[in-house]
Order: structure tokens, then sequence, then C-alpha cells
């Protein structure tokens, strides 16, 4: 790193957009991931860098960053390229809620905002609290929710997806497998999700459309509490797949208008 606080970021995951421009430095920001939305008008504002597996490394290099941001091993390969070049780079791993609140700590206090960061993540933390408060209140079963990350194979939900659910009143169909990293340890079989009988099924499809209908056509699955229901819904990857302020925000916020 050249300079500190950095004055060059680049931020190959969404969720160190959206943290930097919370905390007013996203001119520090000089590149993006193409799948950054948040807020809106990151899209108009800043140059794109790739895929979230996939990085221009060589346009990296040219724009001299101080510091690349990256998430987890599925970024390894591209953060060792960087590395090779010259580029310091800080690779966040966080898949829990707890995670999620410390890496706002941790880049606010790497661009020297530590108390705008910990005033945010108070905000995330009140909130959080009043959500489960509210939820603890109502009688009766918690709903059995199982969260699709993915159709084919299916893929059930991720850390911080399946905390949420709890905070919002649920349960998660398949909790066990909410702590493996690997989506590959996380494929579900149709016959499991029969056996498991949630009351709402949540997809989101890793940026494809989900469709309900094909979910309720499913063989055997009519007989799902969910599917009998009509209880099907859609959140946008945006909002829940990316362990930053969108799931604790708009991605909870979906998670509770769902089991309403």
């Amino acid at each position: 790193m050249r300079r500190f606080p950095p004055e060059r970021i680049i931020c190959l995951t969404e969720e160190t957009v959206e943290t930097l421009y919370l905390l007013g430095e996203e001119d520090r920001i000089v590149g993006v991931t193409g799948y950054a939305v948040r807020p809106p008008r990151v899209r108009r504002e800043k140059p794109r860098m790739g895929a979230f597996t996939s990085a221009d490394v060589p346009k990296i290099v040219a724009l001299a960053p101080d510091l690349v941001l990256t998430f987890s091993d599925l970024q390894a390969e591209i953060a060792a390229n960087l590395i090779r070049e010259g580029v310091t780079v800080m690779a966040y791993n966080q898949r829990d809620v707890a995670g999620i609140l410390a890496m706002i700590h941790h880049l606010g206090a790497m661009v020297g905002q530590s108390r705008r960061a910990a005033r945010l993540v108070d905000h995330y933390e009140g909130r959080i609290a009043g959500i489960a408060a509210r939820a603890a209140a109502r009688t009766g079963p918690k709903p059995v929710v199982y969260f699709e990350e993915w159709d084919d194979p299916m893929i059930s939900g991720l850390g911080w997806v399946s905390e949420l659910i709890g905070i919002a009143g649920g349960q998660d169909a398949f909790p066990e497998l909410a702590r493996a990293q690997a989506a590959t340890d996380r494929i579900v079989t149709p016959e499991a999700v029969l056996a498991r009988r949630p009351d709402v099924i949540l997809a989101s499809w890793c940026g494809k459309k989900v469709r309900p209908e094909r979910i309720a056509a499913r063989p055997g699955w009519e007989t799902l509490p969910a599917v009998r229901d009509g209880r099907i819904a859609e959140i946008k990857s945006p909002l829940i797949l990316q362990p930053g302020p969108a799931a604790l925000t708009d991605g909870l916020d979906a998670i509770v208008a769902a089991l309403a």
C-alpha cells in the first residue's frame, strides 16, 4: 500500500462498494466489480473491472490502486495474480452477521472513518435487535424456510442468510448446511426438501431470474405447505447474496415481508 489511508481503492465485491459509499468515502474508489449496483449511481460513476470470479488484471494494475478489496477463496486466484503484480490486496471472508459488522468496522478504520463505521454498525445492530424482538413476540410455531441459492443443482442458503431467517422469525430448513463455505457442500435433493416440509420458499438464483412456477412444478412439491399456500418469493441477488449492508437492510426486510 503506497499511502495511508489508501487513496485509490478497487472493490471487486459489491458489499465493500456499498460500505465505502455509506461511509462517505466513495471518492477513494477508482474501480468496482461489474455486479455493483448499490447505490444506483455507482453504475455511472465507477469503471468496471470484471465479474466476481474474473477480473481484468492489466486494467486494474494500470489504475495504480493503493488497495484492492476481494472476498473469499473464490477470488483467491485474482488476488494472487494482483499480488504478483505488486498490488496490495485485502481479502475479506465474512460469513455471518457478526462478520459483516466486523468488516464494516475494519474497512472504516482503513479509510480513517472508524467513528462513522461504529455509528453505522450501531444502527444495524439496533434495527436487527428490533426485528428480532418483534419476531420473538409473535405466537405460534416458527415457519420453516427453505432458501434456494441456485436451482440446478439445488443449493441451500449461506450462513448469513440462515441467520437472517432466524432474526426474521423463521427457522432455516437446512441449518446444518449453513456454515459450509463451498456451494458444493450445500447441495440438497428435492427429496430432502420434501422431508423438511418448508412453509416458505425463498429463492435468489445468483443473478438469474427466479421462476416460482418451476419451483412449484417440481415432482411431489405440490404437497409442500409453501407451494400449497403460494408462499414462494424471490429475493434479488444484490439484496441477500452479498455479505454486507444490503443483506442487513433490504435483504432482511424482504425476508420479514415474506414471513408476514
